[in-house]
This record gives C-alpha cells, structure tokens and sequence, in this order.
C-alpha cells in the first residue's frame, strides 16, 4: 500500500433519513479514506428470493467515487434473510442445544447446500455490481466467520469420512488412540458412529472441534475462489479474524484456526476491542495486531475497531489518537471503526460508533480529524512497517481446545480455574509490559531458528514430531521457555505414559510424576531473592531437578523438596520450565534473565510507556513512545538522531522525551538501515 487507510463502516440502509451527502461532507473533513459497506445487508439487497436491489451499495459507491474515498465491499452471507429461513429452516444450524431460532446473526450452518446455493448467487450479483467500480479497493470475505456450532446429520457425515481418511480405515487404531474402550464407548462399526454432540469422550470431542474448524477454512476458500473470480489484480481480498471475547478481544479464537483460514487471503484483517478510560492498557491492541501480522509475516487491515463503543468505552481526551497510532505500531496499515453513526434500532443501539445518535460533532469525532490529518500527513512514514522480532510465541488450537475438556481447573481446593488463553496472555502481557515484541508461531510454522527465544504457553496436546523440532532448536541454540501443561499428550489427546514433560524432559532437565493445586505455596530461590516474595497460583506440578540449574522452589512445608522453576544448558541452547503459574513479578524475573541469556533486544523502558519499532519503505527505524497513563512520561529518545514526526521536531539519542497523558511521539531516525 502507498498510504495508511482510515476509514469506518458505512450504512446508507440504516440511516432514519437522507444525509449521505451530509456524511461525506464530515469524512472529508475526519481525513477518512475508506469505508466498508454491504457486508450486513443481505436482506437489502436481495428483499425477495431471486430478486435484487443493489440501490444503496450503488449510490454509495456514486458518492465516494465522486469524493475520492475508497470502498471495501463486504460479502452479506453472515445474516441470512427471513425468506430463506422460512422456505428452508433447516439452513438453521443444529448444534448441541439443537436447532436455532431466526433472530440472531451467525446462526446457519455454512455447509448446508440451500445456503451456499444463495449465498454464491449473492456473491455472484454483488460483484457484477462492484468489483468494476474505480472505488473499490477490496473485498471482504463474510465477517467474524466460525463454524457456529453447526453439528447436523450432514456435519457428523462429513466427519465420519475425515476421521476415516485420518485413520485409514482402521477403527482398531481410533479406538486405540481415543480410548474409547472406557465406559464401553468403543466403536466396532462406522455405521455405528454415534452422534457426537453427546461424547464424554476429550480425544473425539476435541477432533470433532478441530474438523469444525477445518469448516471455516473450507468455507472462505469458497467465498475467496467466487471473488477471485470477477477482482482486478490491484484488488486485495481480506478477512475480519476476531478473537476469543472476554467482553472485549482476548485470547486465541476457539472455533477458528486463524493460520489455516487465512491462507486463502491476500492480506489479513482484524477486528479488534478493548476495554478503554482507565482501563485501557493497549494490551489488546497489541496481541491482536501481532498475531494478525504474523499470519502472514507481513502488514495487515484492523477492519473495525471501537471508536466510542459501548458507553463506558467513550474514550478519553487523547485516548482514540493513541489507540490509532498503536494500531500503526504493530503493524496495521488501516484502523478502520465500526462505525460511523450510532444506530437507532434493534441489538446494536448502544454500540456507539465515531457520531452519537444526533449525528453531531463530538469530542470523539473532532479527535478522528486529528487523526485523520497525521495519517495523511505522514502516513508514507509509517505505512507497509516491518518487524523483525527476537522473541516468538507458540500458540496452538489443538493445546487451546484440549484444555477445554481437559482445563487448569482447581475447583477441589477452591482455586479459580483457568483455561489456556489465560496462560498466553499471563506470558504476553508481561512481555508486553517489558516492551519485548513478539511474533506468533503455529505448530505447522517453519524457521524456528529465526526467533532467539520461543515462549511455549501450555502446550498440553502436541504430536511427536513438533515437540522433537522444538526439542532439535534448543540443541541448535535457541533459548526455549515452556509452562506446565507442556508436552503432556499427543496431537490425539492420548495422554503420555513415559516421563514427563514428554520427549522434552532431558532438553528441561526436568521431570515430575505428581501435580496440584496451590494452596498459600511460596516460592524461594535466586530468581525470586529477597526484596518480593514469590507466589505460586493457580496449578503447580511437583518438579524434580534431572540436571537442570533451580531458578525457585516451592515454599511450603510439604512441597519443599520439589522446585517450581528450572534452567538448563542444553547443546548450544538454553531451557526454562515453569511448573507453575506464578505472580507477574517473578514471571518478568524468569523471562529477563532467559532474554539477557539470549542477548536480545529488552529496552529499558517499561509500561505504562510502550514502546515499538519497525523499518518503513524509506529503510529508516521508526520507534514509537506511546504513554497509556493519565501523567505525562519521560523518556530517553533510544533510537539514533532523527526526526519526531508528529512535531517536525529533530531530537538527538538520548534525549528526553516528554510524552503528555494519553500521548504518542514517533521518532523516524535520520539514518537508513542498509538493506
């Protein structure tokens, strides 16, 4: 891309009276660039089956065109219209709770034939009438798609033939590999298969889940091969990935594989939201901007994003400008909102978007042209940034859905339980904290010595051969780091009968027979010292030292023989266990010391002023100071000589930067990096 994107969602079709040239008037004003339409009106246009309306879509794409403003046209399959359902309500999704009710977006089953029939038609018609457009700069395949639970007859079908293709016809090695000899759950004939929705069983339960994943990324490669169809090569084709909801993006989505997914696209996307006035951190800004650009190894689109969001999200003085620019740090080459105007009816009313419901300016509004003004000022600094990070987490679905039926849980010795994203985000948002930026990786990912250190959260579910690749990185020289529930069962669930951690207890020099729930368990230790005491939380396994350096150990009378935390040379490399979930404190200690080991980079900056850098198209490092507190902050400019590009001010290294509340101060050094 030449420049940043910046732009919003955009319904003619929900506006309560004509104001279109209204809005164009004030995006011109806001610098916005680029709006996404069509995406959730299905039912618009196409009111009757087999008969279209494309009224909006085209008086839209009039408008912008004569304006100068780029359009993203969504395909409308995520919300199907009343006619379909009432000719075929068994395009309705059957998941475990059974058939859905009209009502609620994302309810088909997206395998279902009626439904990919229209949906291909609508696709078909929608791209007659857009992807000649001048505006249109790309399209988005359907919106935050997953398999929504779909688990029909026909579902469980194509299951069956996956798993016999998996096994090769042979039920001997299924029921083998499940264990479905317990509780006379074995399976003799295939025409015996039961429903699935009913198993006890993790192992099938867990592979019914990764094959409904499979579902999304068989379902966008179908919309990306019609698109593929009628776009012009300087058309892109993206997709809006969320992630696990807590209330606000999170964790690793559960029901879709975003690395499988993607691949069908020329560049990925993201919606990402986060809680906002004092809460906000950027956290999720950040891990969602990670793993969004480590998709691809390269930049992405944030499709939609909250501009006031729900009404205690109205952001602060300063806080949506920084928002903006963190987006830009990761990697983004657009921050898009959703959306322009609050709705004034059904389930969104009260998702506020850039204008409030009297369609007025307001403080957020009058910060989106400030925005709008820098993107295009020096947007080509900052546009098409790259990263290459020292440090790399291994996520994984499989380890993700496994400890769903198999979770943290402590409910025997009335701790909370947990599940595996919690255990990635207690390893990302402290390294986050240091300001140590991270790539993704997946269990399919190559190039594993391209990364110094690679963080493995909670790889409880893993097959042979990744957990021998990781084990071949540390003899090579890499600095491994693994939590507990690593390397405990394989890619079937099957749990392991040899030492554990599997495969891996010689690279940790570790091994453990027992484990618990903590119970006021300190830990102690020269990692831990004197000043802080430690904590083990959560899930502690019971470590017996095999030639591997404690780091800590348990403290507690009856644990106290056993160690929570080790450190092992292992050929070239280095390994760190962490048999527990500890305080944030003594997870920071543990990580610094493995980074220094591993010399990579760890500025001396720490939250709350974040810091992130790449290399722009013009070769030069451009470092952002981004300050999510409400106090002014004061740093040392740690980049070479160069340029703060919000000011147009020169700044000399190590100089004192002041970074006003909420505030951002991009310093592009003078120099470029040879290629």
């Amino acid at each position: 891309m030449k420049q940043l994107l910046f732009g919003t969602a955009y319904y003619d079709e929900y506006m309560p009276y004509e104001r279109l040239e209204q809005d164009v008037a004030m995006m011109k004003k806001a610098g916005i660039n680029t709006v996404r339409i069509a995406e959730s009106t299905w039912s618009t246009c196409e009111p009757q089956e087999g008969v279209f309306d494309f009224f909006h879509v085209e008086r839209v794409m009039d408008a912008m065109e004569e304006a100068g403003i780029h359009v993203i046209i969504g395909t409308p399959t995520y919300a199907v219209p009343t006619w379909m359902i009432k000719s075929h309500p068994d395009v309705l999704a059957e998941t475990v709770k059974g058939r859905g009710i009209y009502g609620a977006r994302q309810i088909m089953d997206i395998t279902h034939p009626v439904y990919r029939f229209y949906g291909e038609r609508i696709i078909r018609r929608l791209m007659e009438c857009t992807a000649h457009r001048k505006c249109v700069i790309g399209f988005q395949l359907d919106n935050e798609t997953k398999y929504y639970g779909t688990a029909g007859k026909n579902v469980q079908e194509q299951f069956v033939k996956y798993l016999r293709k998996k096994f090769d016809n042979n039920l001997d090695v299924l029921n083998q590999e499940f264990g479905l000899d317990y509780w006379s759950n074995r399976i003799n004939a295939w025409e015996d298969f039961p429903d699935v929705r009913g198993t006890i069983n993790g192992s099938l339960g867990a592979e019914f889940e990764k094959f409904q994943r499979s579902l999304v990324d068989e379902f966008l490669n179908w919309q990306a091969d019609i698109v593929n169809e009628y776009r012009r090569e300087d058309q892109f084709i993206t997709h809006n990935f969320d992630y696990e909801w807590r209330g606000y993006s999170f964790g690793v989505q559960p029901d879709v594989n975003h690395f499988h997914a993607s691949k069908c696209l020329t560049i990925a996307g993201a919606d990402i939201y986060h809680p906002a006035q004092d809460a906000l951190t950027g956290a999720e800004i950040a891990f969602g901007g990670d793993m969004a650009r480590s998709l691809k190894h390269d930049n992405y689109l944030i499709l939609e994003t909250q501009a006031q969001g729900f009404p205690g999200w109205t952001p602060y003085k300063g806080q949506l400008r920084l928002q903006a620019f963190s987006h830009i740090a990761s990697g983004a080459n657009s921050v898009m909102y959703w959306h322009w105007h609050s709705i004034h009816n059904s389930f969104e009313t009260y998702w506020k978007g850039i204008l409030s419901h009297d369609f007025q300016e307001n403080d957020t509004y009058r910060e989106a042209c400030i925005i709008g003004q820098e993107f295009s000022k020096i947007g080509t600094h900052l546009v098409n940034l790259k990263k290459k990070n020292d440090v790399a987490i291994l996520v994984s679905n499989e380890a993700l859905t496994a400890l769903k039926w198999f979770g943290i849980e402590a409910t025997a010795a009335g701790n909370k339980g947990i599940g595996y994203n919690d255990v990635v985000r207690w390893i990302y948002d402290v390294l986050y904290k240091m300001n140590v930026e991270c790539d993704f990786i997946w269990p399919e990912s190559d190039h594993l010595d391209e990364y110094k250190v690679i963080v493995v959260p909670a790889l409880y579910a893993a097959p042979d051969d990744l957990l021998k690749r990781l084990d071949q990185y540390a003899q090579d020289g890499g600095y491994l780091v693994a939590t507990f529930k690593t390397a405990f069962a394989n890619e079937n669930l099957k749990v392991s009968h040899e030492i554990q951690p599997h495969i891996l207890n010689r690279c940790f020099g570790v091994k453990y027979h027992q484990f618990t729930f903590p119970q006021k368990v300190g830990l102690t230790g020269k990692i831990i010292g004197d000043s802080v005491k430690g904590k083990a939380e959560t899930f502690m396994e019971l470590l017996i030292p095999d030639g591997a350096e404690v780091l800590a150990s348990y403290d507690h009378y009856n644990w106290k023989e056993y160690v929570a935390v080790t450190k092992n040379s292992y050929g070239r490399g280095k390994a760190v266990y962490l048999g527990c979930m500890t305080d944030k404190i003594t997870l920071e200690k543990v990580l610094k010391d493995i980074l220094h080991d591993a010399i990579a980079e760890l500025p001396e900056e720490r939250f709350p002023v974040i810091v992130r850098k790449g290399k722009n198209d013009l070769g030069k490092t451009v470092r952002f100071y981004l300050n999510y507190s409400a106090s002014e902050q004061v740093v040392k400019n740690g980049s070479l000589a160069g340029m703060e590009l919000l000011s147009e001010t020169e700044v000399q290294s190590q100089e004192e930067i002041h970074i006003p509340a909420w505030g951002v101060k991009i310093v592009e050094e003078n120099q470029a990096i040879e290629p």
